[in-house]
């Protein structure tokens, strides 16, 4: 029966089209579809309107990284490698962490309290942490952390941030943190990566390990950890790290299932594998080397480094930097905007204030030098330095002095360094010292000498005394005439001249031959002494080796320039580099570093700044930017500033490749 209806209705429509006009049928058709069309958008754009997408796990992130092999992967140690950085970043977690607008905020904490004034910490850990092996983490874990690195035997650097900090286990796996004085800043000393008590503390510090010659040892509680090593057979180089997802990690679980880094040996090798879609993120130091890359988007991210040139205040071996009008011209000589275009491709801010204004939202100095190099050729005119045209430098016409000054008398058998200029000085006289004896011994010969040297100048010497005959006795009148007749003052040029140290990496070296070309613009006579990395820290920092010195530093999310500029800092290991003191400034910085208020903090900072300036212990350059590339498949990343470059994966459980569509 069902057939015989299917054919009937079939037979209908058969001749439902014979009795339509070509034109009817034409018509029909068009509507038909217009239907067809219109249930087909109504559907889409019930089903658009009534979902949404929705990030949904997996995908595999690969990032590229340039001449770099791992080293130090330990939280105790601060490499100067990114790639360690990056690492431990990923692997290890702390109680704190930041967040993308770089700010410190609670990580592994469900709960803390600031107390007695802010000389103590309270924190509890969240419930069910677990270490990538399956063991529970614990507050144990975290107060072993804390006295590994204040054990000088492990010599972290990050031990004078904890110095005098003790810790105390509270119930409910709760830590007390007791400060010797008040610190603003210490909830930021908490993002420090915890370690596994349970695998560390048979270790003696001899025996830490540090590479990933020991991967049994990377062990954390982030949100990725170690899976596998890709090495070259025969080498033994690095070719790639790979991470896998924490599926218990104890916050949000990633949505990417791996990440792996590819480290290659060239900025060359690392272009390649972009254009050939073998990476999908990377970071480059020098941008002008950067081609325009399809389907990458190129991250702006602030951070508080900068670029200063440093004066040595300490034991100054040039005096011209000693007057301030010298500092004040070599500012005014600097073209920061040359740095800022030529160096960083315009990824970078000029940079006028120790405390990064720009950055922090804090409010400028009420003075800062702007490029003129006119007013520093004017101001070193003024000091007294004119231009040689000759060489093209200026010199300052040292006031004339003598070689030597005879100021005490002498008399018959003294002897010394005086007895032998005034022998050296009779010598030059033969028809009165014939036998120029030099022996330091006023004797008989020199004796006579003297009173021949003094009857040739009688006028000058006995005359005043109304003497007719010499003595042999050097006394006023007659260590007078020797100062005249033996000793001429001579006159001397100072040339401006001065030794720019820095480092040999990018980009200390470009940014040094700028400086060089600005400053003998205005002829300053510019030498340039470049160092390694061992040699900055071995002999240029720690001995403060240098006249002026092209540096970085960095500040925290809370900033704090008293590790740089207070007068307690000056000596090794301390990192006021420039060896600056000033009691105003030290105040400022004291009450700065102890305040638990953001809006004082910033009024005290600000002031701090303005002593300073006013003191010329340094140029201010340039903050540069990080730059991120990252390729379009990759979703979630929102990081706006960050303290260091590692600290780009702070939200790394935000990023995903793959997504989904969800009802609302």
């Amino acid at each position: 029966m069902s057939k015989f209806l299917q054919n009937l209705k079939f037979q209908q429509w058969k001749r439902f089209f014979k009795i339509l006009s070509f034109k009817e049928r034409i018509a029909f058709f068009v509507f038909a579809l217009g239907i067809i069309l219109a249930l087909s958008f109504l559907t889409v754009n019930f089903v658009l309107s009534h979902t949404q997408i929705q990030a949904t796990s997996g995908g595999v992130y690969k990032e590229g990284t340039v001449d770099q092999q791992p080293r130090f992967i330990n939280p105790l140690y601060l490499s100067d490698r990114d790639i360690d950085r990056d690492l431990v970043e990923l692997i290890f977690s702390g109680l704190f962490k930041y967040n993308e607008q770089g700010e410190v905020v609670p990580d592994m904490v469900s709960e803390y309290q600031v107390k007695d004034d802010g000389r103590a910490v309270e924190v509890y850990l969240k419930k069910n942490i677990f270490w990538h092996d399956g063991q529970p983490l614990k507050a144990a874990d975290v107060i072993f952390t804390i006295n590994l690195l204040q054990d000088p035997q492990y010599q972290s650097p990050l031990r004078t941030k904890w110095l005098g900090i003790t810790t105390e286990e509270m119930p409910n796996e709760g830590v007390r943190f007791k400060l010797p004085k008040k610190y603003g800043g210490f909830l930021e000393n908490l993002t420090l990566k915890i370690l596994p008590r349970h695998i560390f503390q048979d270790i003696t510090p001899q025996n830490v390990p540090w590479s990933f010659s020991t991967p049994k040892y990377l062990i954390g509680s982030g949100p990725f950890k170690f899976e596998k090593i890709i090495q070259d057979r025969s080498s033994g180089y690095v070719k790639e790290i790979i991470l896998k997802r924490n599926d218990k990690f104890y916050n949000a679980k990633p949505f990417l299932q791996k990440i792996s880094f590819a480290l290659y040996k060239t900025s060359d090798d690392l272009l390649k594998a972009v254009q050939t879609k073998e990476i999908q993120g990377f970071s480059l130091l020098d941008l002008k080397s950067s081609p325009k890359i399809d389907n990458f988007k190129a991250y702006d991210i602030l951070i508080p480094r900068y670029f200063a040139l440093f004066f040595n205040q300490g034991a100054q071996s040039n005096k011209n930097l000693a007057a301030i009008n010298v500092k004040n011209a070599l500012a005014l000589a600097v073209n920061k905007e040359q740095i800022v275009q030529q160096i960083f491709n315009n990824k970078a801010s000029q940079e006028i204030s120790p405390i990064l204004p720009d950055f922090y939202n804090f409010k400028k100095p009420s003075t800062s030098p702007n490029y003129n190099p006119q007013s520093a050729a004017d101001l070193l005119e003024k000091a007294g330095f004119a231009l040689n045209p000759a060489t093209g430098f200026r010199e300052k016409a040292l006031p004339a002095e003598k070689s030597f000054i005879f100021k005490k008398n002498l008399t018959f058998r003294n002897q010394g360094q005086d007895v032998t200029e005034l022998q050296k000085c009779l010598a030059k006289f033969p028809d009165i010292y014939p036998q120029g004896e030099i022996n330091g011994y006023f004797g008989e010969n020199t004796k006579a000498a003297v009173i021949k040297f003094q009857e040739k100048y009688a006028a000058e010497i006995l005359a005043p005394s109304r003497l007719t005959q010499g003595n042999g006795e050097v006394k006023q009148g007659t260590r007078d005439a020797l100062n005249k007749i033996c000793f001429s003052a001579k006159t001397s040029n100072n040339v401006l001249e001065v030794t720019l140290s820095t480092g040999d990496r990018f980009p200390l070296p470009e940014i040094a031959a700028i400086i060089q070309s600005n400053w003998q613009s205005i002829g300053v006579k510019t030498n340039i002494k470049n160092a390694s990395l061992t040699e900055l820290q071995t002999d240029v920092l720690a001995k403060r080796d240098f006249e002026i010195l092209l540096f970085g530093e960095a500040l925290q999310a809370v900033p704090d320039p008293f590790p740089f500029w207070h007068s307690s800092q000056k000596n090794h290991p301390g990192l006021n580099i420039a060896s600056y003191s000033s009691s105003k400034a030290d105040s400022l910085l004291e009450k700065a570093r102890e305040s638990q208020s953001p809006t004082e903090r910033q009024g005290l900072l600000q002031q701090f700044q303005n002593v300073l300036l006013a003191n010329s212990p340094a140029i201010f350059l340039a903050r540069p930017n990080y730059i991120y590339f990252l390729d379009s498949s990759i979703k979630g990343f929102a990081t706006e500033k960050m303290i260091e470059p590692a600290k780009r994966f702070s939200a790394i459980e935000n990023w995903y490749m793959k997504t989904k569509r969800v009802w609302k």
